[in-house]
């Protein structure tokens, strides 16, 4: 039977890969990108936040998490919970309507979309006859009312979507009444808001854009009061008790309304423009909270005066005599007020104000004095300055982490102390399995400590390096420099903030050792910081040394930005990752490489001009090596130049297309009848047909291509370099020309450290034959295993090295994979992937692959992304293809380019500057949401607890029937309960009998 089987073909190895690999997108961290609609429900303790781009995510309790998508790729323009119960319904801008409900399945709650329905005219009708401007869920669960464009609110029918006719409120009907001389003066236009009477569901509240505001009887389909405003509403707010309710307008002023029970034509009891007298913004949603105390919250968006403050978004917050006015980073789309719900309670008593803005969102405790800021366990603003780069470190050991958790605790002394308020829904997913974090480089300097072990990304810590250099802006500057008479008294709230006080400050490496908690960074001007973990803020000099790259070679002259300056004398560091040595390279290009052995105290770093190897323990440069080739011009030009010669870009371009040109007619002159074959395409045809990224074969590159000395990895090693015998540390450096240099270096004891010198000395050096740009570098030991990290095997963590055995070299190009013998670097295998594939590697790493069948077996295997946007899992060290899942799509270069991995099979890249998409290619290691939603219910002595179906169903058809008794449609819903044997003994037992 063997023979019938494909070649390489083992069904043993197919049932273990099923074992071990498996692809799953899992969770999106982050803020979503460009939101557009907030909803929330009281009921349910859930926010949910549309997107442009048709995504509709849940929020409740941390782990609590739903994402649903709309078919239509359209923006979502507003959110409805369903009052009491599991159901949303959100309004696209293509006038559709869509019903989700959370629904449980295998023991977990999904957010599933139940109907799609567009509200339809009559035929000849204008499309803004049925253009949806406001929508309600009335409390019977039963409709929705649709305010329109034309004036006429519609009544659908939930689930059915079915349009009831005969309840249509049209713009006549409202007029009804009106005088006449506000008739003539203004039409009523569009529906602006529908507001539900507090105390009373057959009334409710109509404002039409103009100003005129009714309340309407649904028992009796007609209006009871008509309230004729002066200015263009914008919204309508009820209060608690139902007497009154609160009007906002465009010109920034809101007016409070009486609401009596006789036919008197109802005045404005108050008419306020709170930072007026001079033209205000409009007030565009306002909130009027009671309190026990009998002073009133009034919460309201906009209203400042146009010519001072007519770029500011805000929120203002107003109780008694304290007012501020909070001040938003980006545009305020939308915010809601959470406060007690129970419908038993006398008053309001709000607790927090959650805000969601264009680029974060904020919640704010109105409980606590000062009302500060709440620090949110999700939801994170990743992008509160440009995310640069990113560096994710697995199973931090216990002490770390809470020395890390301790630095960040003491820079959150201004956030609020509560609890999150959002806490809906039960997080059933399983403890993560260990302790990872995830680091962010951002344009500003900072560094973003993130908990990456479960479905929450919450920062943990935060770590500035501006401090070390001089900068245009001090940071110790308050943003908030208005004085307490200041008026209106504006407050910075948020932390996005996209403006750099200089570019050259931005992060570009990181590279953190979890066993000493040595941390080195580099940045975008040349600078290295290496940095010690200290639990306490501390005041002292940091050192700096020179690397000169260029080692003084004439002919070379660099046109890029110039180094930071650095602050002279002692710099003052908070508690966490502090300083101690800066490294700058010159000329200050941007760091591309870096490489930190915590054990052997030292630190490696590369650019487009060549790398070096710091001491950190003696503050001493070990070496420096110049790798520009004669003819790399444009390395030294620099990131943030603006002179880049597009000259020589296409005349280098037209350059490589002459040499591929003149290699496929080599080719084709190789054999007659290929020629004669050949002859028949059109030869620019054919020339695209070879050009073609399937077909293309592994081309040797000419050394005179652009950045050929660009320092593309570096990698520290223990292995045996001269020969067989001695093994001896090791550093390697692969460049982006295809070249890899291996230097030996000689480290004294631990005793003598600090008295000798590291000494580097140079032992081999490896050109490949296609000058393929090198990605990775990696040394398998005698088990052909992959090297252990410094120190890890010190802390018991992993098993010393096989150094009995021969080691092996893999080096890692974007075009192929190959395996050398050490210490000959003789060639031992290879795997040719652009020849096969038509791809590029982009990212490797090596990951750890555990059975989901069995704790007793795993394996170490390369995970490798593509410019194609594929993952492809390779067996080490026979360099098989395991299998291959398709991750991103091939034209997003950014999120391409962002992807890290992780050391047990996960990764994240970017799908917006603000989010960080999980995967999984593991069947072991997978964080994912798992959480369940059940249906609270308030019984007569306030306890809360869970229904069952039956019961919800019950429930549903007694307060149906008893609106039927009104309505004169008992007879179908009680048809319709008898038809469920369960509900049906329920319902006969409740009508005694």
């Amino acid at each position: 039977m063997r023979r019938f089987l494909r070649p390489g073909h083992d069904p043993v190895r197919e049932r273990l890969k099923r074992d071990l690999f498996q692809f799953n997108k899992t969770v999106e961290h982050g803020f979503p990108h460009q939101p557009s609609a907030l909803g929330y429900s009281p009921f349910l303790h859930l926010m949910a936040i549309g997107t442009r781009s048709g995504a509709i995510k849940l929020y409740g309790a941390p782990g609590v998490e739903f994402m649903g998508l709309h078919e239509e790729n359209n923006t979502v323009m507003q959110i409805h919970f369903i009052p009491d119960q599991c159901q949303l319904v959100t309004l696209l801008d293509d006038n559709s309507l869509h019903l989700w409900s959370l629904k449980q399945h295998s023991g977990a709650s999904e957010l599933r979309e139940e109907h799609r329905f567009t509200l339809k005219g009559p035929p000849g009708s204008p499309p803004s006859a049925t253009q949806i401007t406001a929508v309600l869920p009335h409390s019977s669960r039963e409709v929705l009312y649709l305010g329109t464009e034309s004036g006429n609110i519609f009544v659908v029918e939930i689930p059915s979507f079915r349009v009831l006719e005969d309840r249509t409120i049209t713009s006549e009907a409202a007029l009804q009444r009106v005088p006449e001389d506000y008739c003539n003066r203004r039409s009523c236009e569009l529906v602006e808001a529908l507001r539900e009477h507090p105390k009373n569901p057959d009334q409710i509240l109509i404002g039409y854009s103009r100003g005129l505001i009714v309340l309407w009887d649904l028992q009796n389909n007609k209006v009871t009061h008509h309230f004729l405003g002066s200015q263009q509403l914008e919204n309508l707010y009820w209060q608690r008790d139902g007497s009154k309710f609160i009007s906002c307008h465009y010109d920034g002023s809101y007016t409070q309304w009486p609401v009596s029970s006789d036919n008197r034509q109802p005045e404005p009891l108050e008419n306020v423009v709170p930072y007026g007298p001079f033209p205000c913004k409009a007030i565009s949603k306002i909130y009027w909270q009671t309190t026990k105390n009998g002073l009133p919250y009034i919460i309201f968006q906009g209203g400042m005066p146009r010519a001072s403050y007519g770029d500011r978004h805000s929120i203002s917050v107003v109780h008694g005599s304290q007012q501020t006015a909070f001040d938003f980073t980006s545009r305020v789309i939308d915010f809601f007020i959470i406060f007690s719900s129970e419908p038993t309670a006398e008053f309001d008593d709000p607790s927090a104000m959650v805000v969601l803005a264009e680029e974060e969102l904020v919640v704010i405790d109105l409980k606590s004095a000062g009302w500060p800021a709440v620090h949110p366990p999700y939801l994170a603003s990743l992008h509160c300055s440009a995310i640069t780069c990113s560096h994710h470190v697995s199973n931090i050991p216990l002490k770390l982490w809470e020395r890390i958790i301790s630095a960040g605790s003491k820079q959150n002394v201004h956030y609020s102390n509560m609890p999150w308020p959002i806490d809906g829904g039960t997080n059933i997913a399983p403890d993560p399995p260990q302790r990872d974090l995830l680091l962010t480089g951002h344009e500003d300097g900072t560094v973003r400590f993130w908990d990456a072990s479960g479905v929450c990304l919450h920062l943990l810590y935060k770590l500035s390096t501006v401090r070390v250099f001089l900068t245009d802006a001090d940071p110790n500057d308050n943003m908030n420099t208005l004085g307490e008479d200041e008026w209106p008294p504006l407050r910075k709230v948020g932390t996005f903030d996209p403006y750099s006080d200089d570019p050259r400050l931005g992060i570009q490496k990181i590279y953190l050792c979890k066993y000493s908690g040595y941390l080195a960074v580099a940045g975008t001007a040349g600078q290295v910081l290496v940095m010690e973990l200290n639990d306490e803020d501390a005041e002292h000099v940091v050192d700096h040394a020179e690397a000169d790259l260029l080692q003084d070679q004439e002919g070379y002259r660099w046109k890029g930005h110039e180094k930071l300056k650095t602050r002279d004398g002692p710099v003052r560091f908070e508690a966490g990752f502090q300083p101690f040595v800066l490294v700058q390279c010159q000329p200050p290009a941007v760091v591309t490489s870096l490489a930190l052995h915590s054990e052997w105290k030292l630190v490696a770093f590369g650019t487009s001009h060549g790398f070096g190897l710091f001491d950190h323990q003696q503050k001493r440069l070990v070496f420096v090596k110049c790798t520009l080739h004669p003819s790399d011009q444009l390395a030294l030009e620099g990131p943030l130049s603006r002179v880049k010669s597009l000259k020589k870009s296409l005349r280098q371009s037209f350059r490589r297309i002459r040499r591929s040109r003149v290699s496929s007619r080599k080719r084709r002159g190789g054999g007659g009848n290929v020629q004669e074959a050949n002859a028949k395409f059109d030869p620019d045809a054919l020339q695209e047909m070879e050009l073609a990224p399937v077909q293309r074969k592994i081309e040797a590159r000419s050394a005179e291509d652009s950045f050929t000395g660009f320092v593309r990895t570096l990698y520290f090693a223990d292995t045996f370099l001269r020969d067989s015998s001695r093994h001896c540390p090791s550093l390697w450096a692969g460049t982006n020309g295809g070249t890899v240099y291996a230097f030996c270096l000689r480290v004294p004891p631990a005793e003598r450290r600090m008295d000798e010198p590291v000494r580097a000395e140079q032992a081999k050096e490896i050109q490949l034959m296609h000058r393929a740009p090198v990605v990775g570098i990696l040394v398998l030991d005698g088990r052909s295993t992959p090297l252990p990290e410094p120190l890890e095997v010190a802390h018991d963590l992993s098993k010393s090295p096989d150094m009995q055995g021969s080691h092996q070299l893999l080096v890692v190009s974007e075009e192929q994979f190959k395996v050398f013998t050490l210490p000959k670097v003789s060639s031992k295998l290879k795997l040719k992937l652009t020849a096969l594939e038509g791809c590029r590697v982009r990212k490797v790493t090596v990951a750890n692959f555990g059975s989901c069948k069995t704790d007793d077996y795993s394996e170490n295997d390369l995970a490798v992304l593509t410019n194609l946007g594929d993952i492809q899992i390779i067996s080490l060290p026979f360099l098989k293809l395991q299998i291959r899942y398709p991750c991103i799509r091939k034209e997003d270069v950014s999120g391409i380019a962002s992807c890290v991995f992780t050391k047990y099979g996960q990764g994240f890249y970017l799908i917006s500057p603000s989010e960080f998409e999980r995967f999984s290619l593991s069947t072991k290691w997978l964080v994912e949401p798992r959480c369940v939603v059940d249906i609270p219910e308030v019984s007569s002595n306030n306890h809360v607890h869970t229904r069952s179906g039956v019961e919800n169903a019950y429930r549903d058809l007694l307060l149906s029937c008893k609106r039927g008794k009104q309505g004169g449609t008992c007879g179908e819903h009680c048809d319709r309960a008898v038809a469920s044997s369960k509900v049906g003994c329920m319902w006969q037992n409740y009508l005694g009998g």
